[in-house]
Formats: structure tokens, sequence, C-alpha cells
């Protein structure tokens, strides 16, 4: 179960909730305007979690965005279900899907939601060009900076040539990166050009999770604000 922080582009912050969200201070909380949920299989990864009865329970509360990440083999079936619930975006991995994605981006937009379209770190960055490039693109790239499944792992440098390859082609596109993430690594993602950070353990374990966020969020502001994301 973990807590995530997301930096949307340019100025809002968004956090990421499985069960643990209500644990955070106050504190954290003035700074939070997005709230997203990571469901995954058995199937997909060796790890199962909830799924969108999360997201009917959270929009009860709260008008935020809720950005869902869906690490499973048939997303098509979880579209209309989380759309229901109140999911404001769907993201999907792209290795499970080559068959049917334009009919799935489709699908997830006619649905009122954002779509996202997620990679593993062994998934070349161009196999995902189309997908940003056609009639139906998606909103978000998400670059998995760990292997997807489980919290708490080493974040993987190796992957930032793919988000810099991304800016500069996408210099608009949101860019989300998720594993890894913490104040000794943020730079490098935020100089890379990512502007979605995802943060589990380094929020939830700091003894001051609003600072962390503050730290995150402002590495994120620093690279915007000095173009470092159009060079």
């Amino acid at each position: 179960m973990l807590w995530r922080c997301r930096l949307r582009k340019f100025h809002h912050l968004c956090c990421l909730l499985i069960l643990q969200i209500w644990h955070l201070r106050p504190s954290s909380w003035r700074i939070v305007g997005r709230i997203g949920c990571t469901w995954t299989s058995w199937h997909f990864v060796p790890n199962l979690t909830i799924g969108e009865p999360v997201i009917k329970a959270l929009r009860k509360h709260t008008k935020a965005f809720l950005d869902c990440h869906l690490m499973v083999t048939n997303p098509a079936d979880y579209v209309m279900p989380f759309a229901k619930a109140g999911a404001s975006s769907f993201t999907f991995h792209a290795e499970v899907t080559k068959d049917s994605w334009p009919e799935l981006i489709k699908s997830i937009k006619s649905s009122g939601m954002q779509a996202g379209v997620a990679i593993k770190p062994g998934t070349p960055i161009e196999d995902i060009f189309p997908l940003v490039e056609g009639e139906d693109s998606v909103d978000m790239v998400l670059v998995m900076t760990v292997e997807p499944g489980f919290g708490g792992q080493s974040f993987m440098p190796d992957m930032m040539p793919k988000v810099k390859e991304l800016r500069r082609r996408y210099p608009n596109l949101d860019i989300q990166v998720d594993g890894g993430l913490a104040p000794s690594t943020i730079d490098q993602a935020a100089a890379a050009g990512a502007n979605v950070i995802v943060a589990g353990s380094a929020v939830f374990g700091a003894k001051d999770p609003a600072g962390v966020i503050k730290i995150l969020r402002n590495s994120i502001e620093r690279a915007q604000s000095s173009k470092i994301f159009f060079q």
C-alpha cells in the first residue's frame, strides 16, 4: 500500500493513495491537489491490489483529479467500471494492448477520462510514438523507472534518455515517471523533462512528508522555469 506524489505540469501537485492517504498530516494536505491509485493483477505483475471501489469511495469525499494506473492484462474490461466510479484518468500498459490501442484510447476518452500509456523499463520508447502522434492520442506517457509490481525499489537512471527523447519530440506532453523517486533522485527526472512525479516510500517513510513533497515540487518547477524541458 503506497502513497505517491504527482507533480502535474507547471504548478499542480497531486498525491497518489492506495490506503494510507488518511495518515498524512494536515500540513501535507495543504499542498496536495491530485489523487491517484495504481491497480495491479497477478497476471501482469506478481502482486494483487484492489479495484475501482477505492475510486468510488474517494469520489464521495473529494473533487480532486483521480489518476489511475492499471497494471493489468485486460485494461479494456476496466474502462467503464473506473469511469462510473469517478476516475479522472486511466493509464494502461503498452505491453499488453498492442492489437487494440486505438479502440482502447477511444473508449477511455469517450467515457470522459483522460488516457495515459505506461511502459516497463525493457520496452523501447519508440513503441509508443504512434500513441502520441495518432488521431486518438494519449494525454500522458508514464515511463516506469523500476520494474512494476512492488514499492521500495531503486530508481533506474538509465530510463532518463527515454524521458529526454519524449520531451524533445513532444514539448507539451505530460510525462510521468514512477519508481524510486525521492529527494535524492528527483533532480535527474526533472532535468530529463518529467513533469508528473510519482513517489511512494520517499513520502510515507519520511518524518516530514510535507517537506518531501515540497522538495519534489520545487525541483520540477525549477526545471520548468529554467526551460530545461525544451533544450
